[in-house]
């Protein structure tokens, strides 16, 4: 082979390689979709998973929205009204469950029939899938980490092996919260192909995207359980999101990057205020490990109409006042925090899906680079900024955690900007003129204020 050959063969293999690597780049922005979780808990029905899809079609697709995710439980045969927030299994005489949930002979566990009527003749959740792809969006679900216990006293077996449900679980390994699955233990021989059975049926189904629950606890990080699972993906013939819950601490993170691309940075975020102040360090904490296929997670937004059966609280719209809210979606938006919507979209108020449609505010959680927070004074006032891609423009956060209005400033100086400069307020899409060295305004109490600086 002569040397032009070879540099043609170095060019095609290069060429695969992009054509690979770009392939393989399911996350290269924070996912921005919607979760069944914190408007219906464990019970989310077909119907009302179909019309949040409607709804993202119809007004937020255009503004990158694209997935819709149900959360934990679809296997689960929920009673009429049950609004119970993790809803155990219980055991008889013999050793078996009750409720029993649907699952195939090999422990794979399929979507309960009653909740999700398409999912009959073991068509699994792909007609709901071919649905939402029909619509031009990605379909997501929640897993629990590990295997069913219900698989072991069915002696099921692992699909494609010899070897048995039983011998492969580790019931040492219990999440505290839900009790239905056992841990894997992954130096058990057919381990790993447990995990390949049920990421290849899911991908069959059309999965995009998997949030990964119990991927950690108060003992630690279960390592080998999530690479299993990021194994399992590697080896179907999909491109699918993984994601990873509860929230872990920062010692975690390079973990987490290694086998997700989103994880999350606390424990379950609700509508209240406390809360909310408390995700301000979390997210300083996570900033500088955010980039492309790697999100570090500050949960759900808690705006809208939530918990219509559980699984926090009575049926409710979020807690969180207006200048809350805003607070809330800019901490989200200038962290680079994936974007899940977690309230019951159809019941959307105009200020809600205002909160979800300004594509100025958006920008800046999808185009943008080096996310920190600049400066934190008196531990009420707080300024975040980050640099707008391929671009010398900076996006600037003001918060005010105080109970009283305050008047922020910025001098341009600390982001390098040593003349005037241009600002827009990117919420009211307005812009509020020249200004030299520095720019301030006040801001309401619980309040923010989302601006672009432009050096001129």
């Amino acid at each position: 082979m002569n040397f032009f050959s070879k540099i043609g063969w170095i060019s095609i293999g290069f060429v695969l390689l992009v054509s690979f690597n770009s392939f393989c780049q399911v996350a290269p922005t924070p996912p921005m979709g919607w979760n069944s979780y914190n408007s219906f808990g464990s019970s989310v029905h077909e119907d009302e998973v179909k019309a949040n899809a409607d709804y993202m079609v119809k007004n937020l697709k255009q503004y990158g929205w694209k997935y819709i995710v149900v959360d934990f439980c679809w296997s689960y045969a929920n009673p009429p009204g049950s609004t119970v927030g993790n809803p155990f299994q219980s055991q008889l005489k013999d050793g078996s469950y009750i409720p029993w949930l649907n699952m195939d002979e090999y422990g794979r566990l399929l979507p309960d029939e009653k909740k999700f009527p398409s999912a009959r003749d073991g068509k699994g959740f792909k007609p709901l899938a071919d649905y939402v792809h029909s619509l031009g969006l990605k379909f997501g679900i929640h897993i629990m980490r590990g295997i069913p216990r219900q698989a072991i006293w069915a002696n099921s077996k692992v699909m494609g092996t010899n070897t048995t449900a039983a011998a492969v679980a580790d019931t040492n390994s219990r999440c505290p919260w839900l009790n239905h699955m056992f841990g894997v233990d992954l130096k058990k021989e057919g381990a790993q192909e447990y995990y390949n059975s049920i990421i290849n049926l899911y991908a069959s189904w059309g999965v995009d995207y998997i949030k990964m629950d119990d991927a950690s606890s108060r003992s630690g990080y279960y390592e080998s359980e999530v690479e299993a699972v990021h194994k399992a993906i590697q080896q179907c013939d999909r491109p699918i999101v993984l994601s990873l819950s509860p929230g872990q601490p920062f010692k975690s993170n390079e973990l987490m990057q290694k086998n997700a691309n989103a994880y999350r940075i606390s424990g379950d975020f609700w509508d209240n205020w406390k809360q909310l102040k408390r995700q301000f360090d979390h997210c300083r904490e996570w900033a500088p490990v955010s980039g492309p296929e790697r999100w570090p997670d500050a949960d759900m937004l808690q705006i809208g109409k939530i918990s219509k059966r559980g699984p926090e609280g009575v049926e409710r719209f979020s807690q969180l006042n207006e200048d809350e809210a805003l607070t809330h979606v800019t901490l989200w938006t200038i962290f680079r925090s994936p974007l899940m919507m977690g309230g019951n979209m159809v019941e959307n108020t105009p200020f809600v899906t205002g909160l979800l449609t300004n594509p100025e505010v958006l920008a800046v959680n999808q185009n943008s680079n080096n996310s920190h927070e600049l400066y934190r004074g008196d531990s009420t006032i707080i300024v975040w900024v980050s640099q707008v891609n391929n671009s010398k423009d900076w996006n600037v956060a003001f918060f005010n955690l105080d109970s009283m209005v305050r008047e922020i400033t910025i001098d341009f100086s600390a982001i390098g900007i040593l003349q005037k400069c241009k600002v827009r307020d990117l919420w009211k899409k307005e812009d509020l003129g020249e200004f030299k060295k520095q720019f301030a305004q006040k801001i309401n109490p619980h309040g923010t204020a989302l601006f672009r600086l432009s050096a001129l």
